[in-house]
């Protein structure tokens, strides 16, 4: 078992930073990939960017390239993403998810484990 915490989520006006902390704890040796994915009212949760563990790769959403910056400190088991230029369509709760078997890094259905996630409002 894995168990993920988000934290830095906020209230921020448009053109701010935020970075978001993703914490695991547990059976996190050997993970491969951890993610960051959001969810808008209404909306369809999606991919936001992710990191390959094994092979050290990062991959971002289109939404985010350029402003968006995935960073991991192993020695704390902790995933971070750095949000700049903050947009009110970046608006959404995000979530951490991470799994320890390869997949498509864009797929949710590629993690098994999930945090609870933590909201990120952006103000006009």
């Amino acid at each position: 078992q894995v168990h993920l915490v988000e934290s830095g989520g906020g209230l921020v006006q448009a053109g701010g930073s935020l970075r978001l902390s993703c914490a695991a704890s547990g059976r996190t040796f050997g993970t491969y990939l951890m993610g960051w994915f959001r969810q808008a009212p209404g909306k369809e949760r999606e991919f936001v960017a992710a990191i390959n563990c094994i092979r050290g790769g990062t991959y971002y959403a289109d939404s985010g390239k350029g402003r968006f910056n995935l960073s991991r400190d192993n020695a704390k088991n902790t995933l971070y993403l750095q949000m700049n230029s903050l947009k009110p369509e970046d608006t959404a709760v995000y979530y951490c998810a991470t799994t320890s078997y390869s997949g498509s890094y864009y797929s949710q259905d590629a993690y098994d484990y999930w945090g609870q996630g933590t909201q990120v409002t952006v103000s006009s």
